[in-house]
């Protein structure tokens, strides 16, 4: 039976046991999202899509994943503390009956707070002390160095929230941290890709077993309309050019492989297929 209004969805990929587990909702606007879009358009486009009010609502997921041999968890939500819906990660994958000592890997798609705001404890040491993290080199070198973004037409209030998420939440993992590079199998069948452009170092992930796979592509695009008006793009990509070139390479692969994708902000369960459509591609939620 689905838990889906509980922001719980478990699903197959051949023999690895996934759950998607929604840590919270957040409300973002159009402007944020598509900054570069001419706001009639965008307005329209808005409203096809039953979005009345230029507002969008998005989950904060984390997926969890049983190969038989591991157990991981892919993003960490928002943590406490950040909007009232978020932070009950942790109680969710309890009530699945996942204890946070039995998760052994944790990989961190990329450094922005609702991907990383779950990754400590209430006492700041390590929330899944048996795990390994995983982080791609080039974020973590982005994050620990003066990261600058201040070319990002975000809040100077939202670019300070951004940055001491990661000083507060990425040190502390040092110790059970592995850096990787490009296209690394992480554990078998779970494949790292280095999709950057949203920050320097995103991560997207290939997921396969038994003949199956899941394209994880995180914030490679935002939300379905980015996959129709390829040429908007969201305040929050640190290189759109670089992003778009992302953009192109994996939401090909995905349509040309026919595999089931993982969206990060797409509506709960965030699991669906891209159709190629024209120049652009189309969302196909499951």
């Amino acid at each position: 039976m689905s838990k889906m209004s509980d922001g719980v969805f478990p699903f197959q990929i051949g023999n690895f046991e996934c759950i998607a587990i929604n840590d919270g909702t957040f409300v973002y606007t159009g402007e944020s999202f598509f900054i570069n879009a001419p706001k009639k358009r965008m307005d329209q486009v808005l409203r096809e899509h039953n979005i009345q009010s230029g507002e969008i609502t998005t989950p904060w997921p984390s997926l969890f994943i049983n190969t038989g041999k591991h157990k991981v968890l892919v993003d960490t939500g928002a943590g406490a503390g950040t909007v009232p819906s978020a932070g009950k990660l942790l109680e969710k994958l309890k009530n699945e009956g996942i204890e946070v000592k039995d998760i052994d890997t944790v990989i961190l798609t990329h450094g922005h707070p609702d991907h990383i705001g779950g990754t400590l404890d209430t006492r700041g040491k390590p929330a899944f002390p048996n795990a390994r993290y995983v982080m791609l080199k080039d974020e973590w070198d982005f994050w620990m160095s003066e990261p600058n973004f201040m070319h990002l037409k975000l809040g100077d209030e939202l670019k300070q929230f951004i940055l001491m998420s990661a000083r507060k939440n990425l040190p502390p993992i040092q110790e059970q941290l592995v850096l990787i590079d490009h296209e690394t199998e992480i554990l078998p069948g779970i494949v790292a890709i280095a999709a950057p452009g949203h920050t320097p170092g995103h991560m997207a992930l290939a997921i396969s077993s038994g003949g199956e796979q899941l394209l994880h592509i995180s914030d490679t695009v935002l939300y379905p309309i980015h996959m129709e008006q390829p040429d908007w793009y969201p305040a929050f990509d640190f290189a759109p050019e670089q992003a778009s070139v992302t953009k192109h390479k994996l939401l090909n692969r995905a349509a040309a492989e026919k595999v089931m994708v993982f969206a990060f902000h797409f509506p709960f369960p965030c699991l669906g297929y891209v159709i190629e459509k024209g120049k652009a591609w189309q969302w196909q939620p499951i």
